[in-house]
């Protein structure tokens, strides 16, 4: 099993619900999600994330299926211009 945590700064939080909704779409889209989750910090502060992606993947070749898949990329193309900070860890449980 592979964790793959990802924490986003936002440049406007307003855009943080439309953000969530695009990230909880994806399980329907792409097979290779084992489990995902989507949150928004309800703190806000310099060193906190506005939103948090929690999801997990059976192996990595199946994390690596996600990263390229065309419904993942629609929602990075939707993300990148919204966030000011991105962190990521990927690790295996």
């Amino acid at each position: 099993m592979i964790k793959h945590i990802v924490l986003w700064k936002l440049h406007d939080r307003t855009n943080a619900p439309a953000m969530k909704a695009k990230l909880d779409s994806l399980p329907a889209k792409i097979p290779a999600i084992h489990h995902l989750e989507a949150g928004i910090s309800e703190e806000k502060g310099d060193a906190l994330a506005d939103i948090a992606l929690y999801s997990e993947f059976r192996t990595q070749a199946d994390l690596q299926a996600y990263i390229v898949h065309p419904a993942h990329q629609e929602v990075v193309a939707f993300i990148r211009p919204l966030v000011s900070e991105r962190r990521v860890a990927d690790y295996p449980l």
